[in-house]
């Protein structure tokens, strides 16, 4: 538990030096190719891989489950020739979302990339933390997750191309061309997994989304965090919508996409999306109050986005330093259901830093 508090404090107080490190930028009309930028990119600050899915299982049991890989340069000390320096750091989050238990399983692990203990390899997705992993293998993601009361090992096939969000993968988060990310998701990823809670197993099927995204510059003045939902549509589709949020709720910037089940993408510019709260629940553990409802208008189309259970709140303390909300919702139009997936709500309770 000291060597995870020192790695949380080290990336926390890396970040006003963030200048000071020559990271990489994010350039508008950069091509994103494939495989090699399913692999990581070490010169800029941050990134993330990061897969939702709602599953059942052969009762018809709905379940929510969440895995992420942060790989993080905290731009100190690099010229130091120790293999111990902590040029890359490596977090992982993993979750089930269960109505039946009506709060998340949730476990996070931490590690500098040294030694093979954690890494992030660039040719192609593969990212680790000890025997937890992400890996590409041909059109499959395969994870593995042996956390504490709970396992995940899930299969992802995808169909269909990456979904480049933005311009072409240029995805601007705020007023300044410089606060901007590489943006890819894959939405609608076939899923065959096992989750094992408490040594009871449960195969389950359903849709997944992965998202890839780095970024040096996420955060625009002013920010403090960001609603965003990523939606596996029930027509084959794919919604994505967020909103970099300011200290009293206000949008600072927005986007988003819709890729029709044709293959037809319509991106969204900052004018063409919009999060209204429609209810808010408090947390009984950290007394942050989240908006766990939305109304939420994309493209002109209104829609209702409602939580599978409130409690799906996720305290990663231990590793990237904040507390966040991140679930599994219902995404309805007219009030039928259109579409499932999951919503992320970052800094509710204080300021996120990246």
């Amino acid at each position: 538990m000291k060597r995870r508090a020192f790695l949380a404090s080290l990336l926390a107080t890396s970040m006003p030096s963030a200048q000071a490190a020559d990271f990489a930028r994010v350039q508008r009309g950069q091509r994103l190719v494939f495989p090699r930028d399913h692999g990581s990119h070490p010169d800029f600050r941050n990134e993330w891989w990061y897969v939702t899915g709602v599953v059942g299982d052969a009762q018809r049991r709905e379940l929510g489950f969440q895995v992420t890989f942060f790989r993080n340069r905290p731009g100190v000390a690099e010229r130091g020739e120790s293999r111990f320096t902590p040029r890359q750091l490596v977090f992982a989050h993993a979750a089930i979302a269960d109505p039946a238990v009506g709060s998340l399983r949730h476990d996070q692990r931490v590690e500098r990339a040294a030694f093979d203990i954690a890494g992030a390899e660039t040719s192609t997705t593969r990212a680790w933390v000890r025997d937890w992993s992400l890996v590409l293998e041909g059109d499959v993601y395969v994870t593995r997750i042996a956390a504490r009361g709970f396992s995940i090992d899930a299969r992802f096939r995808s169909a269909s191309p990456p979904l480049l969000q933005g311009e072409a993968g240029y995805s601007r988060k705020g007023p300044e061309a410089d606060h901007a990310s590489h943006y890819y998701s894959r939405p609608q990823l076939d899923v065959a997994a096992t989750l094992t809670v408490d040594g009871k197993r449960r195969d389950v099927t359903g849709r997944a989304w992965l998202d890839h995204e780095w970024s040096s510059a996420y955060m625009a003045e002013g920010a403090v965090g960001w609603d965003w939902i990523g939606i596996n549509l029930d027509d084959g589709g794919a919604l994505m919508a967020f909103r970099m949020r300011d200290r009293q709720g206000n949008a600072v910037w927005a986007g988003g996409s819709h890729r029709a089940a044709s293959g037809a993408v319509t991106v969204f510019d900052e004018e063409s999306v919009r999060f209204t709260p429609a209810r808010t629940w408090t947390s009984p553990r950290t007394s942050i109050r989240y908006a766990v409802q939305f109304d939420v208008v994309a493209g002109g189309v209104r829609y209702a986005v409602q939580p599978m259970m409130d409690d799906q709140e996720l305290d990663s303390l231990a590793s990237t330093g904040t507390v966040y909300w991140e679930g599994a919702v219902s995404l309805l139009r007219d009030g039928t259901r259109v579409g499932r997936g999951y919503l992320e709500l970052t800094g509710y309770g204080s300021a996120l830093r990246i």
